[in-house]
């Protein structure tokens, strides 16, 4: 569809607009203040997790992950203005600017800063951002991906005066679940998380519910969705082996897919296992965290729309491709993530669905 047939608006979009243009929010609400705040999760699954007594867990639910603006317009210059508040342990993050899929900008706070190798522990200021992006003239289309790391509400979504605006809406949608790496920790610039990578290549809507420091939580896939997605990704095991007993594990991870399996019958369900970690061969209650995956791959080959992925191979053994050195893909690390894991599903597809 052309712009032409978008709606002129006049420079600054309202809540309502805002709502249209959103990809991999649940819900968008509006704050007392006028703010234009995201859910990437239900009102169920937020309960769930304000109620499972890891407040951790709950105030995670609140960050931006998957959350992305897009639309086509004709529109020269676009303002953002973002209020940012902490939602996880990180503090850096982005809001990545794409034009026909290429990243032209970003609002972000680590611009500015020398940054080590390791930069997860680095401190990063929170509070309200502003910046002006040139789009260049004529008709393109607009993506603006939001922060995994922090709470990001809109305060002003600006785009030159009489330009016309259409939503762009794929006809396909893909749902993560995970701990922190799906989560997206610890990507600098948002656009490179796996999750990203995977959902643009799929031509699909992201809706990511990602848990940094999370496990397999059942109650979390009984709560079954608006929607049944076309793709679903699951990326749990790395905590559950190194924090949690074989026997929860045993107990938990069944329940999970089998959960997904039922609730979502026509949807392909992809079971990754844990990527390489440098402590992989320190002692752990649980066993060998070969197991894992030797677990997972049984458990998925019980549910026909199951495949299970190893996801053992997709980053270089090389601590340079972690930003804490060990464990967390840095962006270099989650370019070999993703490209692994779309050949993976592509060759899965055509030869399991």
């Amino acid at each position: 569809m052309r712009a032409a047939k978008g709606k002129i608006i006049n420079m600054k979009l309202n809540t309502e607009q805002i709502r249209t243009i959103t990809q991999g929010a649940e819900y968008v609400t509006e704050t007392d203040e006028g703010r234009v705040s995201f859910h990437r999760f239900t009102v169920e699954q937020e309960r769930l997790y304000e109620e499972c007594g890891n407040a951790d867990f709950f105030q995670k639910t609140f960050a931006t992950a998957g959350v992305q603006l897009a639309f086509r317009t004709d529109s020269e210059t676009i303002f953002l203005k973002v209020r940012t508040e902490k939602s996880t342990t990180r503090s850096f993050f982005s809001h990545d600017v794409l034009v026909n899929g290429e990243r032209i900008g970003s609002l972000d706070n680590f611009s500015d800063c020398p940054l080590p190798q390791n930069y997860i522990n680095a401190s990063f200021p929170l509070g309200v951002f502003s910046k002006q992006f040139d789009l260049g003239a004529g008709e393109k289309e607009v993506r603006i991906l939001f922060p995994f790391s922090v709470i990001s509400e809109v305060e002003e979504l600006s785009l030159s005066e009489g330009a016309t605006i259409e939503p762009l809406k794929p006809k396909k949608r893909i749902v993560f679940f995970g701990d922190s790496i799906t989560h997206g920790y610890d990507a600098l610039h948002v656009e490179n998380r796996y999750a990203a990578k995977v959902a643009a290549a799929l031509h699909a809507e992201e809706f990511n519910k990602g848990i940094g420091g999370e496990f397999f939580y059942p109650p979390l896939a009984e709560a079954k969705g608006a929607f049944e997605p076309d793709y679903i990704v699951v990326a749990y095991g790395t905590n559950d082996w190194s924090q949690r007993s074989r026997e929860r594990f045993m107990e938990n991870c069944p329940k999970f897919y089998a959960s997904l399996s039922s609730n979502y019958p026509n949807s392909k369900i992809f079971a990754l296992t844990p990527i390489w970690r440098k402590d992989h061969l320190e002692h752990r209650d649980f066993g060998s965290i070969f197991d894992v995956e030797r677990i997972i791959r049984r458990v998925a080959e019980k549910h026909e729309n199951i495949i299970c992925i190893s996801g053992w191979d997709f980053v270089p053994k090389d601590e340079k491709y972690f930003s804490d050195l060990r464990l967390h893909p840095n962006d270099a690390g989650f370019v070999y993530y993703a490209d692994n894991l779309i050949k993976a599903i592509k060759q899965s597809m055509n030869a399991s669905f």
